[in-house]
């Protein structure tokens, strides 16, 4: 196969790739930008200037619809595939994928039955195109062409990497050709547009079209090409196009007016005139296409690793799987307890902040005030009164003051409970492993929380606990002091005075609450310390170390269908991968064919 071949086979390629999956990629605009840097020709002409008859006699078959009026009705996308010298020639429509047609009277009948289909059976025109591949092992085929309708053209032939095919009948004046004045139009300069001269056959005798094709009548910076297509009585007889072709090539050799040109006339000739410039235009546009591809592989690749890779089907790489995906959870809800993200500073909060708030408001002044204190004294006593120092009425001051403890400490296990969940469900969010796997998201969660609780319960125990030691043993080196400072506060300037004197005065009881309140205030002063260690060694370090260490040994347990379950994926996230998938696969394909032509020249 020569070089020439390669690139247009190349161009054939990246082109089906860029339709493989509909609509020049399924409106994946990486894919359109590919389509629009790809060479390709439009064959423009008007109603009935012979643009079906010189598209088949360049492909050398008769396929396309044949009538009177607007016969060809929607655009063709037509794709020529050279393939190996004595294969069997056949077509394949993108809309019948997997379908192969050998007879190409069938393959007629489907382009009309398919715009039908679309534009129903009146005269309407649509711009949604037919896409069709011919393999044939015939040389000199251009890569691509596209055959539109009238209004529709100027969309194709506007865009600056569309050659123009411009159709027009030697039977006419070329100033009021309908594809000339297009062409000019949308590529002033003629760098673009092959003129076209048809039915030179069936010109007034005497009249020749020489200032055409000769360039004097109007000049394009590409020769201009007689073609001689079949009559309408060889369509009738199905006239095959390699004797059409060969009488072409005789009407030239033959022609007193154009046998001069002969060499350079005919759609054999046409064919290897477009090859040519095709090949040119496809080599200057190698270096920009590849730039372009290898960037939308990397962004394809990099949305491959967004949405992860396709799962395996064997239990163990499953489950290999799952325990990757838990033990990126745990690094990252550890990295938000450590500071390495944020959110455990929280922690520290209801520590610094919020416990020594609660212990600041509780209604020590109210259960300690004179009042209360005489009537808990007094009920102490019974019907004994105290003789020295009311014990009882201090233990039972004390311990009911105590119990005010037990609700900051509570309060602080759930606050701190509260932050653990939030972090458990912020750091599930950002596993980005995880996002594919709802359901995987949804049982990590609950054994995440179940764990927590559980490490909530246990640590409520032991704050309660610290609170109830506090209560059940009272330090007494504090009580000691006591009685020597209620001796030094008896005393007066002159001298010592009965300690039993004001023992049932207001100061008395006065000086009891001031007694338990300072108990209290150094107990409160402990508790302040020793709760946030008990919590932090009952909840944030069991999280720490064993959050999902039940949920590790359910997972172990767990069988291959289980396992499957877990890893069932949002249907919508499964069908981006499969189409990211096809398309980094057809890119990647296209970039090896382009580094294979590239080496080749």
């Amino acid at each position: 196969m020569t070089t020439m071949e390669s690139l247009i086979g190349l161009v054939n390629r990246i082109q089906r790739a860029c339709t493989a999956l509909g609509d020049y990629g399924g409106g994946d605009t990486s894919f359109s930008s590919l389509w629009e840097a790809l060479p390709s020709v439009a064959v423009v002409g008007g109603q009935s200037s012979g643009k079906s008859s010189v598209l088949e006699s360049i492909v050398g078959r008769d396929f396309l619809p044949r009538g009177s009026g607007i016969v060809t009705r929607r655009p063709l996308v037509l794709q020529l595939h050279k393939t190996e010298e004595g294969a069997e020639e056949y077509a394949e429509f993108l809309h019948l994928p997997n379908r192969k047609f050998s007879d190409f009277a069938v393959v007629r009948k489907e382009i009309q039955d398919e715009t039908d289909r679309v534009t129903g059976k009146s005269k309407q025109i649509s711009p949604v195109p037919i896409h069709l591949s011919i393999y044939s092992p015939n040389e000199g085929q251009p890569e691509s062409i596209v055959q539109d309708i009238e209004m529709m053209v100027r969309s194709y032939v506007e865009k600056p990497n569309c050659i123009i095919l411009a159709i027009s009948p030697a039977n006419q004046d070329i100033a009021t050709s309908d594809a000339i004045k297009l062409a000019r139009e949308v590529d002033a300069p003629g760098e673009r547009t092959f003129g076209v001269l048809t039915k030179l056959d069936l010109m007034d005798k005497g009249t020749n079209a020489l200032d055409v094709l000769e360039g004097r009548s109007y000049r394009l910076q590409h020769p201009w090409v007689g073609i001689v297509n079949r009559s309408q009585a060889d369509i009738n007889k199905n006239v095959d196009m390699i004797i059409a072709r060969h009488k072409e090539r005789e009407y030239f050799a033959t022609s007193p007016d154009y046998s001069h040109l002969a060499n350079k006339m005919g759609s054999e000739y046409l064919a290897k005139l477009l090859s040519k410039h095709l090949e040119a235009v496809i080599r200057a546009r190698i270096p920009s296409i590849t730039s372009m591809i290898n960037k939308t592989i990397e962004e394809l690749e990099s949305e491959m690793d967004h949405l992860g890779r396709p799962i395996a089907a064997d239990a163990g790489a499953q489950l290999y799987l799952i325990l990757e995906l838990l033990r990126a959870f745990d690094r990252i809800f550890k990295e938000h307890l450590d500071g390495g993200r944020p959110g455990g500073d929280r922690i520290y909060g209801v520590f610094d902040n919020q416990l020594p708030a609660a212990l600041r408001k509780l209604p020590f002044d109210r259960h300690l005030s004179m009042q209360n204190v005489r009537k808990v004294v007094s009920e102490a006593d019974g019907y004994q009164p105290h003789l020295i120092a009311p014990e009882q009425g201090y233990r039972r001051l004390i311990e009911s003051s105590l119990n005010y403890f037990r609700g900051p400490a509570e309060a602080s296990v759930d606050a701190v409970h509260f932050v653990l969940k939030e972090l458990v469900r912020k750091s599930i969010g950002e596993t980005q492993e995880l996002r594919r796997f709802p359901t995987l998201q949804m049982e990590l969660a609950a054994a995440a929380n179940h764990a927590l609780e559980r490490f909530r319960d246990d640590s409520k125990k032991t704050v309660v606990r610290l609170v109830d030691m506090e209560s059940s043993y009272l330090t007494v080196e504090f009580f000691r002091r006591l009685p020597q400072e209620v001796e030094k506060a008896a005393s007066g300037p002159g001298g010592p005075v009965s300690p039993n004197v004001d023992r049932y005065t207001d100061g008395h009881f006065r000086r009891i609450g001031s007694n338990v309140s300072s108990y209290v205030g150094m107990v409160s002063e402990t508790l302040r310390n020793t709760i946030p260690k008990a919590i932090v060694y009952c909840q944030v370090k069991e999280a720490k170390q064993s959050l999902l260490h039940h949920f590790y040994m359910q997972i172990g347990k767990k069988e291959g269908k289980e396992l499957a379950q877990l890893l069932d994926e949002d249907p919508s996230l499964m069908e981006r991968r499969v189409q990211c998938a096809k398309r980094l696969e057809l890119y990647k394909s296209a970039r090896d064919e382009i580094d294979s032509v590239s080496w080749a020249r």
